[in-house]
């Protein structure tokens, strides 16, 4: 089996996601979508998230807001389970992902032995704090939104892979995928234009690969890519 989970959360133009790019992205072989705290900035995207099974924002947003934390998809008779979480350490304010992530992975564990958990979230401490928590209920643990892949991917004792970030795939020069001259002005003056996506330059692709145990659920093996210099 092979399926393919990404975090969408700005790959329209940068800023969130709609309904238009989460399409292009599913044409594209992909599987499943999760978010982050730029989830919403397309504020039309809300009404999206309420319908489709295939886009996740943070389970721990506080509840009535629109769409889901967690979900699943079948590939080749295999469920996966998927949940998507955000850190609080620098973040916007939400509810404790620890409690949070108790009650979805047991109600995803009577469905799956395999759960893929994308962690949102700036601090590496709190994403590696999740991890140590979910250690040998869920099959991963990866963070995402700081833009910068890590080197620290491994498997645990317990069978639970984990990276504390898959980095970014977009632009590789500018800053983090942002043209540069904004985000200089915002560090030297405190003041800067909107930023923008950096249009110019090579590209680079970052990605993890995954083995699991389809009846066990425990990791067997994980491979960090980076593509760079990407024409």
């Amino acid at each position: 089996m092979h399926g393919c989970i990404v975090n969408g959360e700005n790959a329209a133009g940068g800023f969130g996601l709609t309904a238009q790019t989460a399409a292009e992205l599913f044409e594209t072989g992909v599987d499943f979508i999760t978010g982050g705290n730029h989830i919403f900035d397309k504020r039309d995207f809300a009404s999206y998230l309420e319908s489709t099974q295939r886009v996740l924002r943070p389970a721990n947003y506080p509840p009535g807001v629109p769409g889901k934390g967690t979900g699943s998809f079948t590939v080749d008779g295999v469920t996966v389970g998927v949940l998507n979480l955000m850190g609080r350490t620098f973040m916007p304010p939400v509810d404790d992902p620890f409690r949070v992530a108790d009650a979805a992975v047991s109600t995803l564990r009577e469905r799956t032995p395999i759960i893929v958990v994308d962690v949102h979230a700036e601090a590496t401490s709190e994403k590696v704090a999740l991890a140590r928590y979910l250690d040998g209920r869920v099959s991963l643990v990866y963070g995402t939104h700081t833009h910068v892949q890590t080197a620290d991917e491994h498997i645990s004792a317990e069978g639970t892979a984990y990276i504390s970030d898959v980095g970014m795939t977009g632009p590789s020069d500018g800053v983090i995928g942002m043209e540069r001259t904004a985000v200089l002005d915002r560090f030297l003056y405190g003041i800067s234009d909107r930023f923008s996506v950096q249009k110019t330059g090579p590209r680079q692709l970052c990605a993890i690969v995954l083995s699991v145990d389809p009846a066990t659920g425990r990791a067997l093996d994980i491979k960090r890519i980076f593509l760079r210099d990407i024409p």
